[in-house]
């Protein structure tokens, strides 16, 4: 038992030098390549595995040791932990951090993120109906919440990346812990939160691979460019937008 959590474990901890090695972050332009879909697809096919034998007694297993560890303490913390990678997408640049695109591209490649994720996570959700191992409803797989995170995470390695691995690792150590306080938590089984992870980090290279189709169709509809810019000061912070007509 215990050494099936520390297995866990390591994989988890293992997911931001996988995932700082899966893809070229050379390219300033997005450009699609079948392998970076290898990481994110073996995380969701892990958490498939949930569903077979031996993996699914494992789940229960798992989730017994918690019980019995944790008793009644729970956490709400992971409710609020999901959003900090997304928000660093922004911030990190407001500190100093230089990010591999402007704003509004910023904005774009989170947005079609996190559409993609949505559509992605709730189809699954809602067309497996796999039991929460508290028994409270019937949509446990993939972890909504470790999609959010690791999806942030993902952004904020694609954006930051090349300025220093270490905004990287932070991210992902945020997300890693989001994904065990969600098995902490008895929200999810440990499966969820691999496929979840998967989802997310998947969404965040579709945002990115259609950031070049999403902007051109941001000034077709539009008509215009937008440049967004943080002004920082003694006074206070404010947002600029500077557009070309």
């Amino acid at each position: 038992m215990h050494r099936l959590v520390a297995t866990i474990l390591s994989i988890l901890f293992i997911l931001p030098s996988v995932a700082q090695n899966a893809v070229d972050t050379t390219v300033v332009e997005s450009r699609f390549k079948a392998g970076e879909l290898i990481m994110p697809l073996s995380l969701v096919g892990m958490g498939t595995l949930g569903f077979v034998e031996p993996v699914r007694s494992a789940r229960f297993e798992v989730r017994d040791f918690l019980d019995e560890w944790r008793g009644d303490h729970r956490t709400t913390v992971d409710d609020y932990l999901q959003y900090v990678p997304l928000a660093s997408v922004y911030g990190l640049s407001l500190l100093g951090a230089e990010a591999k695109h402007g704003y509004v591209d910023r904005t774009l490649e989170l947005a079609t993120s996190y559409v993609a994720m949505g559509i992605m996570v709730n189809a699954v959700k809602y067309t497996v109906r796999a039991e929460r191992p508290n028994g409270s409803a019937f949509n446990s797989f993939p972890s909504g919440h470790t999609a959010t995170t690791f999806m942030g995470a993902e952004l904020v390695r694609i954006e930051y990346g090349d300025d220093s691995p270490w905004y990287s690792v932070g991210a992902y150590t945020i997300a890693i812990a989001v994904g065990a306080l969600r098995v902490y938590n008895d929200h999810h089984w440990f499966t969820d939160v691999f496929a979840g992870a998967g989802l997310g980090i998947l969404s965040a290279r579709i945002g990115y691979w259609l950031l070049p189709y999403t902007r051109k169709a941001m000034h077709k509809i539009t008509g215009w460019d937008a440049f967004v810019y943080p002004s920082v000061s003694y006074e206070g912070a404010t947002l600029g937008v500077a557009m070309r007509f």
